[in-house]
Order: C-alpha cells, then sequence, then structure tokens
C-alpha cells in the first residue's frame, strides 16, 4: 500500500503560529492524516481516534510520543472530529488496521454517526447532512436546513425538548454500541482501547451533557465492549495538566478559543505515559 503527501496547504498553513501537519494519505483513502507518512511495510501499531489522537494544535501529540516510548513505529489515523464512520466507510483503513501489531481506538463520541435520525458525511463526521423523516416527525417544528453540523443540531434539540431529545440520545448511543463492537471485529483481537478525556465516563441514569467529551458515551457502553479488547486505558486528564491550558501549543490568533478546548502537552504525556507500557507488555 502507497502513501503520498498531500497539497492541501491552505488548510494546513491558516496564518502565523500554525503547525506543520505534514498531511498524507494513505492508499486509496481520501482521508487526510497527521504526518509524515508512515511506511506499512514493517511493523506497525496503528491509532485510530479523533481530534486528540490527530493532535490538533499539538507539536508532538501522543501517538508520536508513544513510537519513541515504546520503540515501535506507529501510524497516526487520527482524523479531526472523526467518528467511527470515518474508518467503517474506508477499505483501506480497515485494511491498515487488520494489519496492525496492536490496534489502539480513542474512544469518540456517538453524536457524528450516521444513524435512523440522520446522516452525516462519510469522511468528515460532524458534517450534518440531513434529517430522516424519524427526526422531522419527532421535531416538527425545526428547520433542519438551518444546520451545518451536528453538534449545533443537537443542542438545538435537547433545548427544544429534553423528552424528545431523549429519543435521539437512546438512538445514538445504540449506533455507537453497534458501529464500535463492528469495528473491533474487522480490526481483530489485538486492540487497546483507549479513554482519554477530562472527565470520568459517566454513569448511563444521567442527564445528556453535550460539554463532556466524548459526547454521549457512558461507562455501561465501556463495559460493553470492554470484554473485545486486549486492554482498556482510561486517562483522565489531571488538574495540573488541565492548569496547563494552551501552554506550549502552537496556534493563530483566530485559533486561540478552539487551541483552548484541547488538551495540552501534559495530557499528551500522560497519556503516552501509560500507553506505552500496555504496548510494550503486548508486544513482547
Amino acid at each position: 500500500m502507497y502513501q503520498d503527501w498531500v497539497g492541501e496547504m491552505a488548510f494546513v498553513y491558516p496564518g502565523a503560529g500554525a503547525l506543520d501537519y505534514a498531511p498524507c494519505r494513505y492508499g486509496t483513502s481520501r482521508v487526510v492524516f497527521r504526518g509524515p507518512a508512515k511506511s506499512l511495510d514493517v511493523p506497525y501499531v496503528a491509532v485510530l481516534g479523533g481530534t486528540e489522537t490527530y493532535g490538533k494544535f499539538v507539536p508532538e501529540p501522543y501517538p508520536a510520543l508513544v513510537e519513541a516510548e515504546a520503540g515501535v513505529q506507529v501510524v497516526n489515523l487520527g482524523a479531526v472530529n472523526a467518528g467511527l464512520d470515518v474508518y467503517l466507510n474506508d477499505p483501506d483503513l480497515l485494511e491498515i488496521a487488520r494489519g496492525a501489531e496492536v490496534v489502539v481506538v480513542q474512544i469518540v463520541g456517538a453524536q457524528n454517526l450516521s444513524n435512523r435520525f440522520y446522516k452525516v458525511h462519510r469522511r468528515r463526521n460532524d458534517r450534518f447532512l440531513g434529517a430522516h423523516p424519524a427526526l422531522r416527525a419527532l421535531f416538527p417544528e425545526v428547520d433542519f436546513t438551518e444546520f451545518s453540523f451536528t453538534r449545533h443540531m443537537l443542542h438545538s434539540l435537547q433545548k427544544i425538548s429534553v423528552e424528545r431529545f431523549d429519543h435521539v440520545v437512546e438512538e445514538l448511543r445504540a449506533t455507537w454500541l453497534a458501529r464500535m463492537q463492528r469495528l473491533m471485529q474487522e480490526a481483530g483481537t489485538r486492540v487497546v482501547l483507549l479513554w482519554f478525556s477530562p472527565h470520568r465516563p459517566p454513569r448511563a441514569d444521567r442527564a445528556a451533557d453535550l460539554t463532556r467529551e466524548p459526547l454521549l458515551v457512558t461507562a455501561e457502553m465501556l463495559a460493553r465492549v470492554r470484554p473485545m479488547a486486549r486492554a482498556v486505558i482510561e486517562v483522565v486528564s489531571s488538574s495540573a495538566a488541565l492548569a496547563e491550558g494552551a501552554r506550549g501549543l502552537a496556534f493563530t490568533e483566530l485559533e486561540e478559543p478552539a487551541a483552548r478546548g484541547v488538551p495540552g502537552l501534559a495530557a499528551h504525556r500522560d497519556v503516552a505515559a501509560r500507553l506505552a507500557v500496555v504496548l510494550r507488555q503486548m508486544l513482547e
């Protein structure tokens, strides 16, 4: 399988202070990942996940740190705002996962999934493409053409009716569970699940909180998929890591609000330290 560089530098260089993410693609996949591209002809660990795995604004995200600490090549397949559908819709990415020595799957939210209520973009899963009849019937007063992103749409529905919104939450959680189980089956028997968040997994009986990442994923959902994994790592950012804020991150002035919402350098170091220990044990 080949790798190539992607000439989308307008996205990568929005202004002074931005990182060069060395964007690349693998095989015939149209998904753009953070580079540099890695060879798939030598043993490697594949890391799947969202914005945290991609390392938006982070000079050295945890996949790069793990590579150095564990002494194994790490292929960073994290994508900004990715849902599970990014991987399940792409045969080349599933092939890379199946060929890995270990597959690390960051737990991502349940909002960016096509389901019986709405459809998302195949690659940019945070993009809301349209409501299905079931959702239009549930919220007849809503003009869904006003929404471009899933998070905005979900916040609006929750404000209109918490009771009706709970039906959407139930559907998203069931869809997430089915897709995660399928992804883990596709990836093989050497899967490590990674919870990377400022918060511990919430209980299912708590009201849906759309401010906490990963959105709508509960401790009970993790318990359902835990038996399929070789290891589960829960890293909740420490108070010291949270206090670090955006110090050491690379971003432009316009990107500052977004940069303050991502895990900082200390949080990535914490993940890398925990993950490196598990990978060394598994690869031995």
